[in-house]
């Protein structure tokens, strides 16, 4: 697993550098109100709906449906996945984090930026074969990770049925998010050969390469607004071991498991690619992906705290996401 050039640090920098770099403008202009907050909905919107989708589509129309269908990434991706979430909320169940904000918490922990930040960021640096491990991670994270986490954040409800209640719920949610139609309309192409006739394929292609330079800096005005909106928490101001250990899961524990468990599974006579692993543990060293922060307004959970460990993971991932891809040129 060695990455495809000898570039040294410094150009795993000039690399990574502009994603960032676009999530810093986002965050300047909404803080400097350059963008008005009531913006920054329309522009989660535009991305939600229209570019993320064309981009997905795109990228898989154009992957071989085997990479899309491949169970060594799906088993070894959710295996790791349901381990951070147990893991994050047993660290963070007490007296003040209740099973609502704990689970939403363990949701940022385990759901990487890959939709977002992950796939164009993971093209530039490994190139176009990189998108279908990519594109399996996102399917675990959107469908049974998501559902998983919104079905436990409902324990608190008074009764027997506040979890099933909120786990059909989460597959209505499932089922009205944009992206995994996205990809399996793509992946429908991909497997029977289809080609879009050329205007629309015009079309979607304009937006798809929207998509990434909208959603960083959308990133960035989202993390602005949680911020200047955070002296309106009614527990009063954050501490430290309410969000750094969940920051800390993210960025160090869930890329390390999912090395880790993808050895061993290779080893197990798992059918799991080196490269396919590498993608994956680059996906996990992702920062938190920031519309969990949106689904926490609308749970009612401490949205201060999600907000909170997502700049976090968003600023240090600078550093620890390039460490990550200089780890696998070593």
């Amino acid at each position: 697993m060695l990455y495809p050039d000898n570039r040294g640090m410094l150009e795993i920098f000039r690399v990574t550098f502009p994603f960032f770099a676009l999530v810093l403008c986002g965050y300047l202009a909404a803080r400097l109100r350059f963008l008005p907050l009531e913006a920054i909905p329309g522009l989660n919107g535009f991305v939600l709906f229209f570019a993320l989708p064309c981009m997905l589509f795109r990228f898989g129309a154009d992957t071989p449906i085997a990479q899309l269908l491949d169970a060594g990434v799906f088993f070894t991706y959710l295996f790791c996945a349901l381990l951070i979430v147990a893991l994050s909320i047993g660290i963070s169940l007490n007296r003040r984090v209740r099973w609502n904000d704990a689970s939403l918490g363990a949701l940022v922990a385990a759901f990487p930026n890959t939709g977002f930040m992950g796939v164009p960021l993971l093209v530039a640096l490994l190139g176009a074969q990189a998108v279908g491990p990519a594109i399996v991670t996102i399917v675990v994270d959107l469908v049974i990770t998501s559902s998983l986490c919104v079905a436990l954040s409902r324990m608190d409800a008074a009764g027997q049925h506040g979890a099933l209640v909120a786990a059909r719920k989460a597959l209505g949610g499932v089922l009205r998010n944009p992206m995994p139609w996205a990809i399996s309309a793509g992946a429908a192409f991909s497997f029977w050969n289809l080609e879009l006739i050329g205007p629309v394929n015009k079309t979607v292609g304009l937006l798809a390469d929207a998509a990434s330079p909208v959603a960083l800096f959308t990133i960035g005005a989202v993390l602005a607004r949680s911020a200047m909106l955070s002296h309106e928490r009614p527990d009063g101001p954050l501490r430290a071991i309410d969000y750094l250990p969940i920051a800390v899961i993210k960025l160090v524990v869930h890329p390390v498991l999912v090395l880790l468990v993808g050895l061993s599974a290779i080893q197990w006579g798992v059918p799991l690619e080196p490269f396919a692993l590498q993608v994956m543990v680059l996906v996990a060293a992702l920062p938190s992906a920031s519309n969990v922060s949106l689904l926490a307004e609308r749970l009612g959970a401490d949205n201060g705290r999600i907000a909170r460990i997502i700049m976090v993971t968003t600023v240090a991932a600078f550093v620890t996401f390039s460490g990550a891809v200089d780890f696998f040129k070593a």
